[in-house]
């Protein structure tokens, strides 16, 4: 009877080390969830939402404009906070503010995401009116909501980590699914981007 009791735990014992193993696999190397704090991606992604964001994409493929991604901002900005933002200039790209858009290689961004009051302000890195050549394997991002927003404006671009422990500053993963509340649920959707004069 001893026997077929230690046979029992055993197998038990196997059966929960091979789950533990599973998770860690999968929330270090595949998806992991996350909770919105703040109002940066107003209206589109809401303070408490809860989103699940996944890295194989990222293994694969070169992360896009329009993705949104949770990222672990440059230490003068926080220890340990990871943000939510916005891809919105590429490497090799040159990004510039004026008047309140955002223009790409001296060509307007329409970013169908925010509404036309939104007004983007430069910020003490990226400046009004200043054209900045982003580095290659670099990102600038932002927020949604950007008058609310502390992003690459302020604090330059990022690059993509894809470390299992994700201390490293950079991005971390892309957004992928919002799961709660309910009403919200639902896969997230890349912009179709226009470029005006």
């Amino acid at each position: 009877m001893f026997k077929r009791l230690g046979a029992f735990f055993l197998d038990v014992s196997e059966v929960i080390v091979f789950a533990i193993g599973i998770f860690f696999f999968v929330y270090l190397l595949i998806m992991r969830p996350h909770k919105i704090e703040g109002e940066s991606m107003m209206p589109n992604y809401q303070d408490s939402e809860y989103l699940l964001t996944e890295k194989v994409t990222y293994y694969l493929n070169k992360p896009q404009r329009g993705d949104v991604v949770v990222l672990r901002p440059p230490k003068r900005v926080s220890e340990s906070d990871e943000f939510i933002k916005r891809i919105v200039g590429m490497p090799g790209e040159t990004v510039k503010i004026l008047n309140g858009r955002v223009y790409i290689d001296g060509k307007l961004l329409n970013e169908p995401y925010i509404a036309n009051s939104v007004t983007t302000y430069g910020g003490s890195f990226l400046t009004e009116d200043t054209e900045y050549k982003i580095p290659d394997k670099l990102y600038i991002v932002m927020g949604d909501n950007r008058e609310h927003s502390s992003d690459s404006r302020y604090w330059g671009p990022v690059s993509l980590n894809l470390s299992p422990n994700g201390e490293r500053e950079g991005i971390n993963g892309r957004a992928w699914l919002v799961y709660w509340p309910v009403t919200k649920i639902g896969a997230t959707q890349n912009p179709v981007y226009s470029f005006g004069n």
